[in-house]
Formats: C-alpha cells, sequence, structure tokens
C-alpha cells in the first residue's frame, strides 16, 4: 500500500527560479491539504509579482542568450536525465499525488502518474533525433536566371508559461515540459495552487540532478490570481500552454491577445458515451458508469453524459442502478476506491449545488445526492445519478467536474449523434457497438478531439490530444503537440544551405 501519511511527508516546497530553489521574495507561504482528511500536510513558497518577474526575466535571458534552443544533443541528454530522476523517486511521487489530489491509487498506475512518466519525457526526447527540423523545397529562378535555393526551418517559439491543473497535474506538468523542451524553448511553469507539491518536486530534481541551464525551466506557485496573470500580459512571454476551465481559457485569451502569444488551450468537456441498441447491456454499462465516476468525475475528458437507447430504457437503468453501488467512494489509498475525494471544499459545496439544480429542473434522481454518511471528513460526494434528464438542462450542458452522470435516452444513432453534438464542448466521445459499421458511422460526425470506440486508449504521449468547439485550441502530444511550440521560417538563398 503506498504511504500518504500526511505527517510523514509535512516540508515546505520552494519556488524554482533561474536555476536556484527559492523561498518567496515576501516571505509567503500557503498550505497545501489534504482533501481526504482536510489535514495540512505542508506549506508551499507563495510568489509575488517580484519572483513571477524574476522567473520571466530568467526564462528570457536563458532563451536569448544560450545554445539551448540549437543544441539538439544536449537537449536529449537533459531530458533522458530529467526523466531518471523522477524515477529514482517515483514513488515519492505517488505518494504526494495520493496525498494532494485525493486520487485513487489504482489511477496512479495509468494516466495519472505511470503512462506520462513511461513515455512524456522520453518520447520527445528521443523524437529529438528524428523530427525533420529543417525541409528542403523546391528550387526557384529570379530574375537574370539566378537559382534560389529554399528551405523551410522549424524553430522554438521562444518562451512558454505553462499552467498545470490541480487534477491531473504530473501528468499535464510532464506533457508540457517534454515537447516544449524538447523543441528548444524556455518556460515559466505555474503550478496548481491546490496541488503544487508534483511540480515543486519536479523544480528540485531539475535543480539538483540535471544539467538543464539556469533560467530554462523556473517553477512558480501563487494563491495570488492577479500576480500569476502576469504570464498571460508580459510581452516577454512568446506562448500560454493552458490546460484548465474554458471560462479561465477565454480569460488568457482575452488578456494574451494584446500581444499577440501563440496559444495551445485545452480545456473543458461535457463528453458522452453513446451506448447502441445492439450491445451487451451487462457488459458494457458497468465500464461506462465506472468510467464518469473515476477520480471522482474530476477529468475534463470524463464521459458524463450516458446516452442509452430509448428502446431499452428499463433494462439500462436497472444495470445503472445496480452498477453504482458498487461504485467505491472514500479512501484514496485503498485499491477499491473508483471515487475519492473532491479536491476542495469549494468544489464540494459546488457540485452539492449542481445536485440540487438537477433536482430543481426536473431530473430523477437514482442513486447518490449527497455526502457520504460513512465518511466523517474529506470532501467527499457521493456518486450521483440522474435519469430523464433533459440534454439542454444546466447538469447535461455544464462541465459539473464532479461524481454526477446525467443518463439520456435517444430513438436512434442519427437522434444519438444529434443529442451527442448537442453541446458547447467537443473534448471526448465514448461509443459502444457491436457492429462496426455502425460505431464508425458515429465516431466519424460526433464532433470531438477524441474518440474510444468499444472501449479502446487514445492516450499516450504520441498520441495527439485535444478539443472541438470550446474544448480548445491545439493539441497535447504526438507530432501535432511537438509543432505547437514551433515556428515556420522560409528561408531563401542564392547559394545551397547545409541542413546544419
Amino acid at each position: 500500500m503506498t504511504n500518504s501519511d500526511p505527517k510523514k511527508m509535512q516540508h515546505e516546497e520552494r519556488l524554482l527560479i533561474n536555476g536556484r530553489l527559492t523561498h518567496a521574495k515576501a516571505g509567503g507561504t500557503f498550505n497545501n491539504i489534504n482533501p481526504a482528511t482536510e489535514e495540512v500536510m505542508g506549506v508551499v513558497a507563495d510568489a509575488s509579482a517580484e519572483d513571477i518577474d524574476q522567473a520571466i526575466a530568467a526564462a528570457r535571458k536563458a532563451f536569448d542568450e544560450t545554445d539551448w534552443s540549437t543544441n539538439h544533443a544536449f537537449r536529449k541528454h537533459c531530458l533522458e536525465q530529467l526523466h531518471a530522476a523522477i524515477m529514482e523517486e517515483k514513488e515519492l511521487f505517488r505518494a504526494e499525488l495520493i496525498a494532494e489530489v485525493g486520487c485513487p491509487v489504482t489511477l496512479t498506475f495509468g494516466a495519472q502518474f505511470d503512462w506520462p512518466i513511461s513515455d512524456g519525457l522520453l518520447w520527445p526526447a528521443h523524437m529529438i533525433d528524428t523530427y525533420p527540423w529543417y525541409r528542403k523545397v523546391s528550387d526557384q529562378h529570379i530574375l537574370g536566371g539566378r537559382p534560389t535555393y529554399r528551405w523551410v526551418w522549424k524553430e522554438p517559439v521562444g518562451v512558454v508559461a505553462a499552467i498545470i491543473p490541480w487534477n491531473y497535474p504530473f501528468e499535464i506538468l510532464i506533457n508540457k515540459l517534454g515537447p516544449a523542451l524538447a523543441t528548444g524553448n524556455t518556460m515559466v511553469v505555474k503550478a496548481a495552487s491546490m496541488t503544487p507539491w508534483n511540480a515543486t518536486r519536479v523544480g528540485r530534481l531539475i535543480a539538483e540532478k540535471t544539467d538543464i541551464p539556469a533560467g530554462v525551466v523556473n517553477v512558480v506557485a501563487s494563491q495570488n490570481h492577479q500576480v500569476a496573470q502576469m504570464l498571460f500580459s508580459d510581452p516577454r512571454i512568446d506562448m500560454v500552454s493552458f490546460t484548465g476551465s474554458t471560462t479561465t481559457g477565454r480569460m488568457i485569451l482575452e488578456q494574451s491577445a494584446p500581444t499577440f502569444k501563440r496559444t495551445l488551450m485545452e480545456l473543458g468537456g461535457k463528453s458522452a458515451t453513446i451506448v447502441l441498441d445492439d450491445c451487451n447491456l451487462s457488459a458494457v454499462l458497468p465500464q461506462a458508469v465506472m468510467t464518469a465516476f473515476m477520480h471522482a468525475g474530476q477529468g475534463c475528458a470524463l464521459p458524463t453524459r450516458l446516452l442509452i437507447p430509448e428502446s431499452r430504457y428499463e433494462e439500462c437503468v436497472s444495470t445503472i442502478a445496480a452498477v453504482v453501488k458498487m461504485v467505491g467512494c472514500g479512501d484514496p489509498n485503498d485499491v477499491g476506491t473508483t471515487a475519492g475525494p473532491l479536491v476542495s471544499e469549494k468544489q464540494r459545496d459546488k457540485v452539492l449545488g449542481y445536485i440540487e439544480k438537477g433536482k430543481a429542473e426536473g431530473a430523477r434522481l437514482l442513486a447518490g445526492g449527497g455526502r457520504p454518511k460513512h465518511l466523517k471528513r474529506g470532501w467527499f460526494v457521493e456518486p450521483t445519478v440522474f435519469v430523464d434528464v433533459d440534454n439542454m438542462s444546466t447538469i447535461a450542458q455544464e462541465e459539473i467536474f464532479g461524481p454526477v452522470l446525467s443518463v439520456i435516452t435517444f430513438k436512434d444513432d442519427e437522434d444519438a449523434i444529434r443529442i451527442a453534438n448537442q453541446s458547447k464542448y467537443g473534448l471526448s466521445g465514448f461509443f459502444w457497438s457491436a457492429s462496426r459499421e455502425r460505431a464508425l458511422n458515429v465516431a466519424r460526425r460526433v464532433r470531438t478531439g477524441s474518440m474510444s470506440i468499444n472501449g479502446g486508449q487514445f492516450y499516450g504521449a504520441e498520441s495527439p490530444y485535444g478539443g472541438y468547439k470550446s474544448s480548445g485550441i491545439g493539441r497535447q502530444g504526438g507530432i501535432e503537440g511537438m509543432e505547437q511550440y514551433l515556428e515556420t521560417k522560409a528561408v531563401g538563398c542564392e547559394f545551397p544551405l547545409m541542413q546544419a
């Protein structure tokens, strides 16, 4: 069993600025709280405006005045060093994630930790050797018949501000660090204030265990949102890579627009699972329900709308009611737990408010609906299922980010596609059918950036991830993800150019 006893973990985490681990200039700190126990585990340095300014200046100087952006072999070496350093402290990372995020231990063996640690840094590092940094295009002749030799060069964007969310903080941190550093950028990483330790630990390893030059990676944490917003407007920042809510993403776009920053936005979702009428319901519905409740519903890609065929309504609802009783809700260190706590008291109360809204708008509460009676401490909400949900209702349209599943009926495949697309979001889709043709027809026509057919896995460092519509701009992962962090330069010259 992974040990995340907060009494054995109490410490203060520092910022990484210009290669040095440092306390905040103003001396401020804030608490890191275990959401399952409500206990303070330790504190984190609370960056001031001066700290953020110094981090930006360090990243700018490292990009402008070192060979980081051009030294491919050195970048690969440093990424491999960082991967090795993280592996040495693998179980400490795991314990801290369980404690500060409240994620169930079983999830750390997947997307929460083990999957990104396996290739989140190594895949981009190895791509350094194979990516086409230079591409020859056809030569032309200009006036007088003189030849022009033409090339396309790929170069880093510059200084990247990486904003990390609280729900999958290590996974998203690694999947921003890997491609941004592999492509030669420097960074200011803003850790999630509610789950900061994974980022500050990575910062410490960068400082103590790698040859990454001072200023290439800076890690800051702050509870002051106005201080953090310096990263969106400062002209020394060339790009903002953000993962979080659509509301915050819109604000970042507005604040970064005057300086024309490149933006990568991985935003919210209200994904649907479509269960077609030819399915083996006893096999499919347990997977669909459990997926919605993973990490207490705190995942942008989780399918919190479940679309079931009207013709098999009673059978579906009966199965869902039986399955939800088996969803383990409780101690995240327990291997039987699917739904741990919400990340904060504020988030728990927000989710409970959505549940009341669902009742008020006429949905029928099938299961859950409150705080678990057997858990006296921690920010838990029972796994909750509403049936007879109108797809235009609040609980079906808004991202709740909690363990609340809306069950919606459809008449036929066309109706299912219509309902799935009747959302401002377009992040993920999940489809189940015994017919290859029907599944592919639905998958092609639902407007989402990622799709799972009959349980297929779309996640991975070499697989692009992102959304349509209000779910974001750009992609994380894969070649497409690396190219988010690259500029394109067309070069014409009167003499042949060597690639190097």
